[in-house]
């Protein structure tokens, strides 16, 4: 890329208040929304062609799981993301299964930010298949903000073999629904000529903050798109929003004057597992939170962070769910560290409620910040982090599933 896109990066933090002033500019700034196109799904489709048009799906395959992304084939089958596997195969008995590979799902996310930085250095990803782009600066180098979405498509259909749809707009707002109104393989912009038009016709469930609850209590107060929502009087918003009225009504008007953060950092950090069946012996669930534990803690030194807090969480059969947290004396991402702590937190909860039946347990990290040398010489065995590095490294070359410690063959209770 031309140099100036160093002097780019070097200037952004003293354009940051300009790019506050400007945001409320309606046309200022061009945000551009990306979305992959059934991320998972298209990437075992690319790795393994027999699979290219067949309904796929891709999820846990008990009777709990749960689907994590359709293909387009699948979805004319009413098979959706969040899912429950077993009412996905109901609707389409013949749909193929395939169980997630995030390692494989990462690598290939990897491929696709690089293209984006190379585009514009405020990248603020979402999630492994989606994130905002401003490219207002980055328009006098490459031209208008449609020309760039194009190349950028064009470049991930070029380096990966993957389709993305792109959203235009002069905020995340309107960029984010745009993106969702040509899939898949599509592009489409909003801005001031035809924001009105789009905004209110579009279905009031369409809009974020609305969810399946709220909807039934939309439609019985007439409220049946986002224009009808922008047309509200204030005494209606008050009465459906309290004190949220104002940015409802700004959502439904197109308003949105948030940024677009680069290196957006993590808040937390976690992995939980629903059990094909409730689980009420100790030494069982001991097993399945260490394993979680482990898996945690290897997120956090793969993206070369420490925590400071460890939490468990907990659903009983009931869906009744619990969290319990504790604080480190020293921030971690030792895996035997996270381990101990969670493992007391369950032990405690299982202590006040003996021989609970559970459906599903969780172990998060939370008070994150990134490894500084003084974390290199905190209170952590040596051995554990020589083992931590040496366990990493054969996940790595050979899949996470090569290696397992000792500690999580426990023989199960029965």
């Amino acid at each position: 890329m031309p140099t100036s896109w160093n002097e780019m990066q070097r200037s952004e933090h003293t354009r940051g208040d300009a790019r506050r002033t400007d945001a409320r500019r309606t046309d200022a700034r061009a945000i551009l929304h990306i979305d992959m196109d059934a991320f998972y799904a298209s990437v075992e489709e690319r790795d393994r062609p027999e699979l290219k048009g067949k309904p796929l799906i891709v999820g846990g395959m008990g009777a709990r799981g749960v689907v994590a992304a359709a293909s387009y084939a699948v979805r004319r089958f009413g098979v959706r993301s969040a899912m429950p596997m077993r009412e996905a195969l109901r609707r389409c008995p013949q749909a193929v299964c395939v169980q997630p590979r995030m390692a494989r799902y990462k690598e290939v996310s990897d491929q696709v930010f690089a293209i984006f930085h190379e585009f514009t250095p405020l990248v603020e990803g979402l999630s492994l298949d989606e994130a905002f782009l401003d490219v207002t600066s980055s328009r006098q180098l490459l031209g208008p903000a449609e020309a760039i979405g194009s190349e950028i498509r064009r470049r991930i259909a070029k380096d990966t073999g993957l389709t993305a749809s792109v959203g235009i707009a002069p905020n995340k707002l309107l960029a984010k629904i745009a993106s969702d109104l040509n899939k898949p393989d599509g592009m489409c912009r909003i801005g001031a000529d035809n924001v009105r038009g789009i905004m209110d016709g579009l279905p009031i469930e369409r809009l974020f903050g609305i969810g399946p609850k709220t909807v039934p209590v939309m439609h019985a107060a007439g409220i049946l798109s986002c224009g009808d929502l922008r047309k509200a009087g204030d005494e209606v918003l008050r009465r459906l929003f309290g004190k949220h009225a104002k940015a409802m009504h700004d959502r439904a008007s197109g308003v949105d004057d948030r940024l677009v953060e680069p290196n957006r950092e993590e808040k937390s950090i976690s992995a939980e597992e629903t059990f094909a069946t409730d689980i009420r012996e100790a030494p069982r669930l001991t097993v399945q939170l260490l394993r979680l534990a482990d898996r945690t803690a290897s997120r956090l030194r793969a993206q070369h962070l420490v925590a400071g807090t460890v939490s468990v969480k907990i659903r009983r059969g009931d869906f009744t769910t619990f969290t319990r947290q504790r604080s480190l004396g020293t921030a971690t991402q030792d895996t035997a560290v996270v381990c101990a702590a969670a493992e007391v937190l369950l032990g405690e909860w299982l202590a006040e409620q003996p021989r609970a039946a559970l459906r599903l347990l969780g172990v998060g990290v939370s008070e994150l910040h990134t490894l500084q040398q003084a974390d290199l010489f905190a209170d952590v065995p040596a051995q554990h982090a020589r083992l931590d590095m040496a366990i990493d490294g054969i996940r790595d070359r050979f899949g996470a599933a090569m290696l397992t410690r000792a500690s999580l063959l426990r023989p199960p209770c029965t």
